[in-house]
């Protein structure tokens, strides 16, 4: 009672006391904290119970008070007192003694508020950047302490002070003492010119070291007494000094030396800020968690080659993001619905604030999931954000250390179940990630690194080969997932992915027929035949193709483009509209029923495709790509072709597209049509041009469909009322009449071919001239009566 009395008098009379000169009143609210460790005795009474804190405010508002009154840039005196005399390191020894109880949690808000509210630079100076360590290394030594708040709002001033002034970094890369316990961080920077340090102060601060192992209350106080002392006489006897400024130029250190002196020792240096923030973010406080992270975000950030080395190498800021990834990962409920993990919203990093019982679409595990994903998050910006050098190693670390021991047994496991779930997540996990570095390390992990031609029966690369083979696994569900999952893929901004999936099979060319071309053939229309192209009545598979048995408008074979002197420019390239007709002219009017509704014919992909495909060039414009194929003769047409594990797939698909689910035909041509919209010449040749003369036992994706549509008509035939059937599927899909079974159609994957053509060529305008919007539409299969 006596000391808040003591208290209010105190207030009372420094607010009726004529004001002083800035200086007098900065040393006189400094003296008056002095003097209370060398008066008091009571050492349990709490900071809060005396008048420091009020001192503490004083000062600082003198400080910014001098700085507000002189030009920017100037040094006033008071600054240079708390400079010369140290008062940064006094307040430092005071809080880590914690004496009075609470000191600590005062000096980091003085630290604080001092590096926030001052404008002009303070951390070059050796008396404000060596007592800012000491405190940092204090920060996060205990999880959930009293003063977690405090600590990580000094820790992120650091962190914004850092990145204003990026070279002021190498200030915090401490040299690592060799003898150095694994405990005690007591290791400075080495100083060049270094400011002499009076006798006294020196010999009362080792005094304060020495009694830094007693914990009693007593000891606490003499402590702080053998610290108190030296500096009031020291500040006695320098108080007039005449060269203060000279000093404060000889106790800054340069950025230069700092940056020279960093990258000599960046191998066996302490990065002690960020230690202190992956500390903190450990705690059970999520907005501490939160503002740590913000803190990590902000130094990876910056540009210093010699901190980016020193972040990766000597701290566990590494450890830290994989093994929270696999915690994360592994607390995921094994049953977990796959369609709740596609259908949950975005979820970013932050603060996480989901409650269970207010989310009317909760699920089981969707706290986990969300909590996997906001890390994971996490993870992707920090990578984005870092410095090229720390982005590799994070990414690099979270392949080695999270994708292979921990999500690859998932992926290769048997169970049905569990391969749906982990095929889930890794979709989700593709679609979540942005940064270049982390995805370049799951494409590598996922697809491997090898460039080189596939081969038959090649599976070297494991987990490319088992998601590959999923996509056609005995599990609709299951291969609907991994269709999906590289459908994301392919959209990616990653050469590789398309490069190892298809592209790589096609370097050669050796797709095409190696065989002079005859005149009689050569990219023309032999008796309504294309060139080169599959002649159904002659293949073995449609012998059933006789003159008897097909139906009166049978003429669709015959249907291909009119004779044409010359189908090819003079980039070698097959004119669009030839191979757009191509394709159009391969469903049979039987077989069509846009002609019955209206606005459904393959117009109306257009503008979808054409935006698809102006994002798809602009992820590929800096790769490089050939504009034109490679000449033949510079190819090895010698070589077997193989269309690679992925298309094969594919294709297979493709084949059995009749006999299928709806929903795993549509997942089919969707992948097909985001091949068709790389902008590749190869691609371009092999995929989508009817035209060329392929070689023995190679299919393309022209030729299977032909095959498709030649079972079809075979099946119509088996079909009464086959119109009105079709027509009623057609409604079945708009919406319009009710569910029945249904398979479906390859108008979709047409469309987009086409589309993708008339874009790629630059002549939409002939394509609408040219092209009749009812020429193409879906085709259905209808059953035993019971619809398509």
């Amino acid at each position: 009672m006596f000391t808040k009395f003591t208290n209010i008098l105190q207030q009372a009379v420094e607010a009726l006391a004529p004001s002083l000169p800035l200086q007098e009143d900065f040393v006189f609210h400094w003296k008056a904290i002095t003097h209370y460790y060398i008066d008091t005795s009571d050492d349990k009474a709490p900071v809060t119970d005396t008048n420091i804190p009020s001192h503490l405010d004083q000062m600082l508002d003198t400080l910014v008070q001098e700085e507000n009154e002189r030009e920017s840039g100037e040094t006033g005196p008071c600054m240079e007192y708390l400079l010369h005399h140290k008062i940064l390191e006094t307040l430092y020894t005071l809080g880590k003694a914690d004496c009075p109880p609470g000191m600590k949690q005062q000096v980091l808000i003085f630290y604080t508020k001092l590096l926030g509210r001052i404008k002009q630079p303070l951390l070059p100076h050796i008396n404000v950047h060596r007592p800012v360590q000491k405190l940092i290394r204090l920060c996060g030594e205990v999880l959930a302490a009293p003063t977690e708040n405090e600590e990580i709002q000094f820790l992120c001033i650091v962190c914004a002070k850092l990145k204003q002034d990026p070279y002021l970094v190498n200030f915090f890369l401490e040299n690592k003492s060799p003898t150095r316990g694994a405990s005690s961080r007591k290791t400075e920077v080495d100083i060049p010119n270094k400011t002499s340090v009076p006798e006294d102060l020196a010999s009362g601060t080792e005094q304060a070291r020495s009694s830094e192992s007693d914990t009693s209350t007593g000891s606490c106080n003499a402590s702080c007494r053998a610290v108190i002392s030296p500096l009031n006489s020291s500040s006695k006897s320098s108080q007039h000094s005449t060269d203060q400024s000279a000093s404060l130029d000889s106790m800054t250190l340069s950025p230069q030396t700092a940056a020279a002196r960093s990258s000599d020792h960046n191998q066996n240096q302490n990065y002690n800020l960020v230690n202190s923030l992956i500390n903190l973010s450990k705690s059970p406080d999520g907005r501490i968690v939160v503002k740590a992270s913000e803190g990590l975000m902000l130094l990876v950030s910056l540009p210093e080659p010699a901190a980016a080395k020193c972040l990766t190498d000597n701290t566990s800021l590494c450890q830290l993001l994989t093994e929270r990834l696999g915690t994360l990962y592994r607390a995921l409920p094994q049953s977990i619905d796959a369609m709740d993990i596609e259908s949950l919203e975005s979820v970013n990093w932050g603060l996480d604030s989901y409650s269970h019982k207010e989310d009317a679409a909760a699920f089981p595990g969707k706290r986990a999931l969300i909590s996997f994903l906001s890390w994971l998050d996490y993870c992707d910006q920090l990578i984005k954000e870092a410095h090229k050098l720390t982005a590799v190693a994070l990414a690099r670390a979270i392949r080695e250390r999270f994708l292979v021991p921990v999500m690859e047994p998932q992926l290769l496991q048997t169970s049905e179940i569990g391969i749906l779930t982990s095929i889930s997540l890794l979709n989700r996990i593709i679609r979540q990630i942005t940064s270049n570095a982390m995805l370049r390390e799951l494409v590598f992990f996922l697809l491997g690194e090898q460039r080189q031609p596939e081969a038959a029966g090649d599976n070297k690369h494991q987990l490319r080969y088992r998601l590959i083979e999923h996509c056609d696994h005995l599990s609709d569900e299951i291969s609907i997932m991994t269709l999906r999952m590289f459908e994301h893929l392919l959209q990616k901004p990653n050469e590789h992915i398309i490069y190892s999936m298809v592209l790589r099979n096609l370097e050669e060319r050796n797709y095409i027929e190696n065989k002079p071309p005859c005149q009689e053939d050569k990219d023309i229309v032999e008796n309504g035949q294309i060139a080169g192209a599959v002649d159904l009545e002659e293949d073995p598979l449609f012998t059933d193709l006789s003159p008897d048995n097909r139906l009166l408008g049978s003429n669709w074979l015959t249907a291909s483009p009119p004779p044409t002197p010359d189908h090819t420019k003079s980039d070698g390239k097959t004119e669009v509209h030839k191979i757009v007709n191509s394709f159009l002219c391969l469903v049979p009017d039987e077989a069509k029923s846009s002609y019955y509704v209206e606005g459904t014919g393959y117009d109306t992909y257009l503008r979808d495709a054409h935006r698809q495909f102006r994002d798809c060039c602009g992820n590929c414009m800096r790769w490089d790509w050939p504009a034109i194929p490679k000449p033949l003769e510079k190819c090895n047409l010698e070589s077997p072709f193989f269309e690679g594990h992925f298309l094969k797939v594919l294709f297979d698909r493709m084949g059995r597209i009749l006999d299928q689910p709806y929903d795993v035909n549509l997942q089919v041509t969707s992948v097909l049509s985001k091949l068709s919209l790389f902008p590749h010449p190869h691609l371009h040749e092999y995929l989508l041009d009817p035209y060329i003369n392929l070689a023995p036992n190679c299919r393309s994706l022209f030729s299977v469909i032909v095959r498709v549509v030649g079972d079809l008509m075979l099946r119509i035939q088996r079909i009464p009322d086959f119109t009105p059937k079709l027509l009623l599927v057609r409604k079945r899909l708009l919406g319009v009449e009710p569910d029945g079974p249904i398979r479906v159609t390859i108008g979709r994957v047409q469309s987009m071919a086409c589309c993708h053509l008339c874009h790629t060529k630059s002549n939409l305008h002939n394509f609408d001239m040219v092209l009749n919007p009812n020429n193409l539409s879906h085709m259905k299969r209808c059953d035993d009566g019971n619809g398509c």
